[in-house]
């Protein structure tokens, strides 16, 4: 029996299909791709010249050079490689929420299959981490279209539920993946900042690539209820009955120092970080972070 796979849309996929996923970091591989490699290899892409030694193949020898310096330089390229897609969804009890169209866990599934399919669609592995109570799930990125079926039917049937552990599934995932990869992580960050900055610092230290969408419903930015409401912790607290007119005032100071604070982290680890309101189409969403990473000159 086949599992639904409705967080992917045929006509979403060809639209995207023309932007690659570009790795904003050099990455190794084992197979010849798109993304540039710390390594000197021979693709096409000039890097630099180095002094002949012994040994050297006789092909990549620059006479023009010679003729100038008398000297033996050897050409240098740029090594193309494939990328490690490593997508990390939180699946936490708030990933439950909604505030009348999907739930921020659907949205990210749409973007997570999305971005599966793309990467595995030009070469590159894909592997996926569902972060729940640390990581509830955990398929390592590999490359061929049965792995890809694998991860795909795993986000089909995972579901939002209990607290998150995105902090411990996070630094879990930067040790598990020994090399070079691009961590894509989908959540609500209903986290510390400086506990998440830290997961941001590890991942800049293991020399991963980091991008994140956070996820919010623009009701909970805006915060404009105008009645008591009773406020329930999706993920196993107590509820609250609160007059929001009351509380208005200090919920926006505290968001916003939330705010200040996530901005700070991730700018110290270069984090690719998003913040997407629910409300706004996932593939307009997906094609500016394509779009964003582009290399110039490839536009």
């Amino acid at each position: 029996m086949q599992t639904q796979r409705d967080f992917l849309d045929s006509d979403v996929l060809a639209r995207l299909a023309p932007l690659a996923l570009h790795a904003r970091f050099p990455m190794i591989g084992n197979v010849s791709g798109r993304h540039r490699s710390p390594i000197r290899g021979s693709s096409l892409e000039f890097a630099a010249y180095r002094e002949y030694a012994p040994g050297d193949d006789l092909r990549r020898l620059d006479w023009r050079v010679h003729g100038r310096s008398d000297r033996y330089y050897v050409k240098q390229f740029e090594a193309d490689t494939n990328l490690r897609l490593c997508l990390v969804v939180d699946t936490s009890g708030s990933m439950k929420y909604s505030a009348g169209g999907m739930s921020k866990l659907d949205y990210a599934k749409r973007l997570a299959g999305t971005l599966a399919y793309l990467a595995a669609n030009q070469g590159d592995a894909v592997g996926l981490y569902c972060a729940g109570t640390g990581i509830a799930q955990q398929i390592d990125p590999k490359r061929n279209a049965t792995h890809l079926g694998t991860v795909l039917d795993e986000l089909a049937t995972t579901e939002a539920t209990g607290e998150t552990g995105l902090i411990s599934a996070l630094h879990e995932a930067a040790e598990r993946v020994p090399q070079r990869a691009l961590f894509v992580i989908i959540s609500d960050l209903f986290v510390d900042p400086e506990e998440l900055g830290e997961c941001f610092q590890h991942l800049r230290f293991r020399r991963h690539d980091a991008a994140v969408f956070h996820l919010l419903e623009q009701a909970e930015v805006d915060f404009e209820f105008d009645r008591p409401i009773r406020f329930v912790d999706l993920e196993g607290g107590t509820s609250i009955l609160a007059d929001p007119t009351m509380i208005a005032k200090q919920y926006h100071a505290a968001l916003q120092n939330y705010f200040n604070k996530l901005t700070e982290c991730v700018r110290e680890a270069r984090v690719d970080y998003h913040r997407v309101a629910l409300e706004e189409p996932y593939d307009d969403v997906l094609a500016r972070f394509l779009l964003s990473r582009t290399p110039k000159g490839s536009r």
